[in-house]
């Protein structure tokens, strides 16, 4: 098992920045995949940023450029640095990681508001 605790999340002007960090403990030897999904209100849950833990990383298109994944494998966190944030970026915000035997495991979620 492995758990999620996600921190970071708040209230911000358009243009603004904010740093997501979201720690794993349990088995997190197991991970392999880390990254962060997002959910509006009305909206589809979807996947904004991971990184393996080989270092590749995957962004969604339209925070390519803001939003940079980074991760700390000797303290099992991962990090999203969102820059330039816009109102159509707020939604809660949800860590998850995936093991080599394919389990998904999702922390609680953070919510991010962006204010116009």
């Amino acid at each position: 098992q492995v758990q999620l605790v996600e921190s970071g999340g708040g209230l911000v002007q358009t243009g603004g920045s904010l740093r997501l960090s979201c720690a794993a403990s349990g088995s997190a030897f197991t991970i392999n995949v880390m990254g962060w999904y997002r959910q509006a209100p009305g909206k589809l849950r979807e996947p904004v940023a991971a990184i393996s833990d080989g270092g590749s990383t995957d962004y969604l298109d339209s925070v390519k450029g803001r939003f940079t994944i980074s991760r700390d494998t000797t303290k099992n966190t991962v990090y999203l640095q969102m820059n330039t944030l816009k109102p159509e970026d707020t939604a809660v915000y949800y860590c998850f990681a995936t093991s080599r035997a394919g389990v998904t495991y999702w922390g609680q979620g953070t919510q991010v508001t962006v204010s116009s």
